[in-house]
């Protein structure tokens, strides 16, 4: 676990590759280790977040997960795609804050990605197939 986020990175909203809608861009070089952005939203209990309708839901345990669908919180984090080969991971703290970090170097204008998790993938991604530039390139 990290100890400190430092300031976010520089990052826009902009279209993905087909298949994936909007996704989320380095808008500056980010470096290996680097503090990316937080996933932020509303703090629910994990049963009352199964019953919901929204895709922006980042489980923090089986008790919370937060709902990233409020754009009152302004989480443009939840814009972040999935990838079997991320260049970002999630972390969460001690005060349970999504913190998004760079696992490598990213350059200006890279889609930014993290991989959602097994059950995630299992559930939501497998059945359709995954759209991930890694997926898609071996192919």
């Amino acid at each position: 676990m990290r100890k400190s986020k430092k300031k976010q990175a520089k990052v826009r909203v902009g279209r993905s590759r087909p298949g994936q809608g909007l996704g989320l861009f380095a808008d500056e070089s980010i470096k290996k280790g680097d503090f990316v952005i937080e996933y932020k939203g509303k703090k629910i209990p994990t049963k009352v977040a199964d019953y919901l309708g929204t895709k922006y839901l980042f489980e923090i345990d089986e008790k919370w997960t937060v709902d990233g669908s409020d754009k009152k919180y302004g989480n443009e984090a939840r814009y972040i795609n999935h990838s079997c080969k991320p260049n970002c991971e999630a972390e969460i703290d001690e005060y349970d804050h999504i913190l998004i970090y760079a696992v490598k170097n990213i350059k200006k204008g890279e889609e930014l990605n993290y991989d959602y998790g097994k059950e995630y993938f299992d559930e939501f991604i497998k059945p359709y197939g995954c759209k991930c530039e890694a997926c898609q390139k071996s192919k």
